[in-house]
């Protein structure tokens, strides 16, 4: 065995999860697994976390990955296909006239990945403001605003929006990777692996359930929460996939070479992965 494997310091891994919906396939069932702990906070705050060492494994926003110091858990990320509809750019101007937007400040990976499509379909690069995930005052002060997330699952549908993933598959004909487990390179053994890929399978399987309970947290009105169940559960099965295969993997590298082209990261990083020699 590697020293990729070699035991966690700590009695329970301490996993970084986002708040989201689209997270809950990847943990289901962990949360009563006395062998982890849950951690939630925003894509950005996990980072940190797991750079400070107050998580062991996160799922890191795939901007922020640090070949030096992380490994990836090899197989399982939070991808889309095609449209994605939880990271859009909401307009109050057509796109060609966005010279102004106010980007989510908990999103990441999101707002490199706006960047890159900003610069590809303007020809340049309008002004970023990062501000709270509050719609209307963004678009008060800005042309545009990016939301990720419930926030934008939630948002005004009747405001014209740019879809981030539907884009990218139209850019560059490639799958989009926004986040996967990543953490410090002893942090997780072979088992731990096998446990996340037993929790994914088992949250795919469980959607159903998983669409119901997220649409009981946002609504009081049984109506309300039957379609927002629908709604929830169309969102999982259509436009998430969690599945890192070689595909998402291309799409993933051709993300980093086009940012690092642009200047936004110093390389491009290396995929290095929990099992690898």
């Amino acid at each position: 065995m590697t020293s990729d494997h070699a035991a966690p310091v700590r009695d329970r891994l301490r996993l970084g999860v986002v708040p989201y919906l689209n997270v809950a396939p990847l943990v289901h069932g962990i949360d009563r697994d006395p062998r982890f702990e849950i951690v939630r906070a925003t894509p950005r705050d996990l980072a940190e976390q797991e750079g400070r060492g107050e998580v062991d494994l996160a799922i890191m926003p795939t901007a922020a990955y640090d070949d030096a110091s992380s490994r990836i858990v090899p197989g399982l990320g939070i991808i889309s296909r095609n449209a994605v509809r939880s990271v859009r750019l909401f307009q109050r101007v057509p796109i060609e006239k966005v010279r102004r937007v106010a980007v989510d400040r908990s999103s990441r990976a999101s707002a490199l990945l706006l960047k890159v499509l900003l610069r590809a379909r303007l020809g340049e690069d309008p002004e970023y403001v990062v501000r709270p995930p509050a719609l209307q005052s963004m678009l008060e002060e800005a042309d545009a605003a990016l939301l990720i997330g419930d926030a934008a699952l939630d948002a005004d549908g009747a405001l014209p929006s740019l879809d981030l993933g539907e884009e990218w598959r139209r850019l560059t004909g490639y799958p989009f990777v926004y986040a996967f487990w990543a953490g410090r390179s002893q942090a997780v053994t072979a088992a731990d692996v096998e446990r996340l890929h037993e929790a994914t399978r088992s949250g795919v399987e469980a959607i159903p359930e998983l669409a119901r309970k997220h649409s009981s947290v946002t609504s009081a009105n049984p109506d309300q929460r039957a379609a927002r169940a629908r709604f929830n559960e169309s969102y999982l099965r259509e436009h998430v996939s969690y599945t890192l295969d070689d595909e998402a993997l291309a799409g993933l590298r051709e993300f980093y070479g086009r940012a690092h082209a642009n200047g936004w990261l110093p390389r491009v990083p290396t995929l290095r992965f929990y099992g690898d020699r």
